[in-house]
């Protein structure tokens, strides 16, 4: 049995109920489904709270576990809950939701500076991404200008599946260089921004988005730094 993970459907339900499947030896509780993100593709766990009859814990991660399980981190040692325990999941709502922002605006600068994407990095404040960048960009006043546009145009963010196949024949849409997309259980998950017919992004993707650009807020980039021979970091950072 893997954990369902709820977000995939719904990345704005901040709780459910779940049951116990089992233990890890470092003390996560593995559920047979689950609201948290688990920490993956540079966005970290989610973080929250679990609650069942006789005993509650702060979960400090989610991490993922063998067979396609989910695993939940306590924050300290406590005594798990037995498996078959029906437990209450709540997320720090305020924490993933700042994820989410950051994460569909690193989509977009994506966009805005069109080249390889070598690395990158989701916080609740701010995010980066690395890029196969030679020399350094142009007017970077200008970039910023273009992403806080389209992050204005309020642009609905959605998703669809398609094959294993279906990717390999259409590399074009993988922008990571050294890391590409889980596979091998059939299909693959594609975030889009904007419409199917008038899109301005879509790419593999399985972590958490907001569902519409303009929930990001505007953005402001940092310093270009430059990390190894070809390779720039350009951070942003949310300004509310």
């Amino acid at each position: 049995m893997t954990t369902e993970l709820l977000f995939r459907a719904d990345a704005y339900l901040r709780d459910c109920e779940s049951t116990v499947t089992g233990t890890t030896p470092e003390g996560g509780i593995l559920v047979d489904r689950t609201v948290f993100y688990a920490t993956s593709g540079g966005q970290p766990g989610d973080c929250g709270q679990v609650a069942w009859a006789g005993g509650r814990a702060t979960i400090a991660t989610a991490v993922k576990a063998e067979g396609g399980l989910v695993a939940l981190v306590p924050a300290e040692p406590v005594a798990l809950p037995p498996v078959g325990t029906v437990l209450r999941q709540r997320l720090d709502w305020d924490r993933r939701h700042r994820h989410m922002r950051v994460h569909t605006a690193l989509h977009l600068l994506s966009v805005v500076i069109p080249l390889p994407v070598t690395g990158g990095q989701i916080g609740a404040d701010r995010g980066r991404l690395d890029f196969d960048m030679p020399d350094p960009p142009g007017d970077i006043v200008a970039i910023e200008a273009r992403l806080n546009e389209l992050i204005g145009l309020d642009l609905a963010v959605t998703d669809q599946w398609i094959t294993d196949d279906a990717l390999l024949a259409n590399p074009g849409l993988v922008k990571t260089m050294s890391v590409m997309p889980p596979m091998g259980q059939g299909r693959v998950r594609l975030v889009r921004i904007g419409t199917e017919a008038s899109q301005v992004d879509l790419q593999p993707c399985g972590g958490t988005h907001v569902a519409r650009t303009a929930e990001i807020g505007r953005v402001e980039i940092g310093k270009i730094e430059k990390k190894g021979r070809q390779n720039r970091r350009v951070s942003i950072t949310l300004v509310d």
